[in-house]
């Protein structure tokens, strides 16, 4: 069964930092775009950062400048790096793959970011 598992989450001050992974097994990623998203209750899911299979990145204004999306595909796994963050970024924060060859999207369950002030 394919999935993704993300981790790195928890529980941090404003201003600190954190990474997140995003570990994929028996997907391999790079065939992949991969995202991050992310969800606070009774919203709608957020895009957060976006990589494509060739390196094109694409970040919401919110995102630019403070978090960084990488992959490494010879891990298969995808980063999520959030720096200065702030009580509005708190979320459960989920990676995604999209095939688009396929139109496959894959869904992790995501990792619960806590930002206090």
């Amino acid at each position: 069964q394919v999935s993704l598992e993300e981790s790195g989450g928890g529980l941090v001050q404003e201003g600190e930092s954190l990474r997140l992974s995003c570990a994929a097994s028996t997907l391999d990623i790079s065939a992949y775009d991969m995202s991050w998203y992310r969800q606070v209750p009774d919203k709608e899911r957020e895009l957060v950062a976006t990589i494509k299979r060739f390196g094109m990145l694409n970040y919401p204004d919110f995102a630019k400048g403070r978090f960084t999306i990488t992959r490494d595909n010879a891990k298969n796994t995808v980063y999520l790096q959030m720096n200065s963050l702030k009580p509005e970024d708190t979320a459960v924060y989920l990676c995604k793959a999209d095939s688009p060859m396929t139109g496959r999207a894959v869904w992790g369950q995501g990792t619960q970011v806590t930002v206090s002030s």
